[in-house]
């Protein structure tokens, strides 16, 4: 297939080689199945990998395309489970620190009657170091996560982890708002400081609040949207 030029001969070819090595892609697809991934899945990217293997393929090497083609089709599987297949984005670097931790914990698991290895241990495990241990753990539990809806180990009363997610306080956004009006609303003329301290403190009606003051309803209605509004551009203005 080399020696032809391109053509319909060689593409005719390149197929033939294709079909024919498809059982051997299909054998390592299989071996990644039940990691998350459908076997059809795994099948055409198994399957990809291979027409890459023959496009890439050199005989001139003196590499039997068996050699070249296993790990380029089991690399091109690795990666789709890299770049895929997680539902966190996680670095490359930090992928393959998580799948030697995986490996380093499984072995220690099994020679050590079940007990789970600390950090220190699969640290002179693997030749890491502890904060590359570390960095591994924390991104095992990236790979796949947990509903909001999943109940919490241990419950029965049908406690879930969305429960235990916090909410925004109301009462502090209450609290930086008085404060910022404070200094403003001390700057204020008498006057119009006694008439929100009665409509909005005391819970007066406006015709109540004119007659205190000796002035009309529609003078009261004036002075307090004027005296608003100014307040909130006063305010958003400093804090702008």
């Amino acid at each position: 297939m080399a020696a032809l030029p391109d053509g319909p001969a060689r593409d005719a070819l390149r197929q033939r080689v294709v079909r024919a090595w498809m059982p051997m892609a299909e054998r390592l697809a299989l071996q990644f199945r039940n990691r998350g991934e459908t076997v059809e899945d795994l099948r055409q990217v198994a399957m990809l990998g291979l027409v890459k293997a023959v496009h890439r393929y050199d005989p001139g090497r003196g590499t039997a395309f068996e050699s070249f083609a296993v790990p380029t089709v089991v690399g091109e599987i690795k990666r789709h489970f890299r770049d895929h297949m997680w539902d966190v984005h996680v670095p490359r670097r930090v992928q393959e620190l998580r799948n030697r931790v995986r490996a380093a914990h499984q072995e220690l698991t099994r020679t050590a009657d079940g007990r789970g290895p600390g950090v220190e241990e699969l640290a002179a495990h693997t030749g890491m170091s502890e904060d590359e241990v570390r960095a591994g753990l924390e991104a095992l539990g990236s790979f796949s996560t947990l509903s909001l809806d999943s109940a919490l180990p241990g419950a029965d009363d049908g406690y879930a982890l969305g429960d235990t997610l916090g909410a925004a306080e109301p009462g502090f956004q209450l609290v930086v708002d008085r404060e910022s009006l404070k200094p403003e609303l001390r700057a204020l003329p008498p006057r119009e400081r006694e008439i929100l301290y009665l409509r909005f403190f005391c819970d007066m009606t406006q015709s109540r609040i004119a007659e205190r003051l000796g002035i009309s309803q529609m003078h009261v209605s004036r002075l307090i949207s004027r005296t608003c509004d100014r307040l909130y551009e006063r305010v958003m203005g400093r804090v702008a």
